[in-house]
């Protein structure tokens, strides 16, 4: 008499987005999959990191522009605290600096929303092979961010923020940290660019391709 073979256990999955509609459409159609679960649904970088401790996610979707916290700043602070995450990103835009500067926050990833249904799946399975994943329309656009690939992630990070006119308060509060450090990490950006105003920083990103249009979403 053969023994049963254990069966695998489901990939978890939590999907983070603030459009209702495109969350419950991607829930829908990874429910269509037997070895998928999804564990959750959140409408920003803080709802996932306030909840992952409880719902233990494998793979997480996650969109870059959202309000309260935005994706690249969750992405850094999910992977600092639970490295073994993986993170692949669901975005509108095939942007080359967008894709690189999530990849250089350590998302696994990184996915058009307009995909066929199957690609979704396929990227979640990759990545939970450990490997990295370009969906087409991103393949060929993987490229550093121009005159910025010296700083830091968080650097970068701060960049984004003070590019779109938040003061150094409104960074700290955004990112979870204090106001000095937010201070300091400036002063850096500043001295590694050769910079000396807040107005040169937003032209720098503008230029670089660090910040494209702070008013489109990702």
């Amino acid at each position: 008499m053969s023994v049963p073979q254990p069966q695998p256990q489901p990939i978890r999955v939590a999907i983070v987005d603030d459009h209702p509609m495109v969350a419950e459409g991607i829930e829908a159609i990874l429910d269509s999959f037997p070895d998928i679960v999804v564990v959750g649904t959140y409408c920003n970088g803080r709802g996932i990191i306030d909840a992952v401790e409880d719902v233990r996610p494998d793979v997480i979707l996650l969109d870059l522009n959202m309000p309260e916290m935005g994706g690249l700043t969750a992405c850094e602070i999910l992977l600092e605290e639970h490295p073994w995450l993986k993170i692949l990103i669901l975005s509108m835009h095939d942007s080359p600096e967008y894709i690189s500067t999530a990849l250089d926050h350590g998302a696994r990833g990184y996915v058009l929303k307009d995909v066929p249904t199957d690609e979704i799946k396929r990227a979640i399975d990759v990545v939970m092979a450990g490997e990295r994943y370009l969906c087409t329309g991103a393949q060929g656009s993987l490229a550093p961010a121009r005159g910025a690939g010296h700083l830091t992630n968080r650097e970068q990070t701060i960049l984004l923020q003070l590019a779109q006119g938040k003061s150094n308060k409104e960074v700290a509060i955004a990112l979870d940290i204090s106001v000095r450090t937010v201070e300091t990490h400036r002063k850096n950006i500043k001295k590694k660019l050769g910079i000396s105003s807040t107005a040169g920083l937003t032209r720098y990103a503008l230029e670089h391709g660090v910040l494209r249009d702070a008013t489109q979403k990702f």
